[in-house]
């Protein structure tokens, strides 16, 4: 990744550390701080318009409603930090995350009770945990077996259905403490034929 600027790496904050010749703090004013005064003025000048809040807004000094109250309101804005992200990237972040909330709840509503399940999901082991497990699997396919196992088979030769209702099965059960085998086993089912797996831990239940 190629990096153009270290503002990218480094959270740089722009401060204003004099005006002209006028020098400020010499720790500077956060930019986001005046940005928070403003607004805060223009949220003040909009409340003195408001029926009940605008007779307690022109009943204070204006200096403590035009001044005071916005740089402390300024200053405390700049301090917070939600989780690391200065005030109104949180403000935003909040604001979105209601709003995306009230529009899955709307889109929810359509669903029977308001919830989604999905449908079955097939699970097949692919035997990399390095044992068994017990399943049934008809055919037409085939199986690899790595494992230390006995095998059991209905019928000699080919496995085949030779009557619908019942197929033959192969049954593989698992050696108590099998170990891997060096060149795996694959048997061949024929379709309609039935495999069971029979783990260890079955076998001794």
């Amino acid at each position: 990744m190629e990096i153009h600027s270290y503002r990218r790496v480094f959270d740089l904050e722009r401060r204003i550390y004099r005006v002209d010749r006028l020098r400020l703090n010499p720790g500077g004013i956060p930019l986001r701080g005046v940005l928070y005064f403003i607004v805060t003025v223009l949220a003040g000048l909009a409340v003195v318009k408001l029926p009940l809040l605008g007779v307690a807004a022109e009943a204070m000094p204006w200096y403590l409603r035009d001044l005071v109250l916005p740089g402390a309101s300024a200053a405390l804005l700049t301090v917070i930090r939600i989780e690391g992200r200065p005030f109104h990237l949180a403000a935003l972040a909040l604001v979105r995350y209601r709003l995306g909330t009230s529009a899955s709840a709307t889109a929810s509503r359509g669903v029977r009770g308001g919830r989604w399940r999905p449908g079955d999901i097939t699970f097949l082991p692919d035997g990399s945990d390095s044992r068994m497990r017990h399943l049934r699997y008809t055919g037409p396919g085939a199986v690899l077996v790595a494992l230390q196992h006995e095998r059991a088979v209905a019928a000699r030769g080919t496995v085949r259905a030779s009557w619908p209702r019942r197929p033959p099965a192969v049954t593989v059960r698992e050696l108590p403490g099998a170990c891997a085998l060096a060149q795996g086993q694959v048997i061949a089912l024929a379709p309609r034929a039935r495999l069971l797996v029979r783990t260890a831990s079955a076998e001794g239940k």
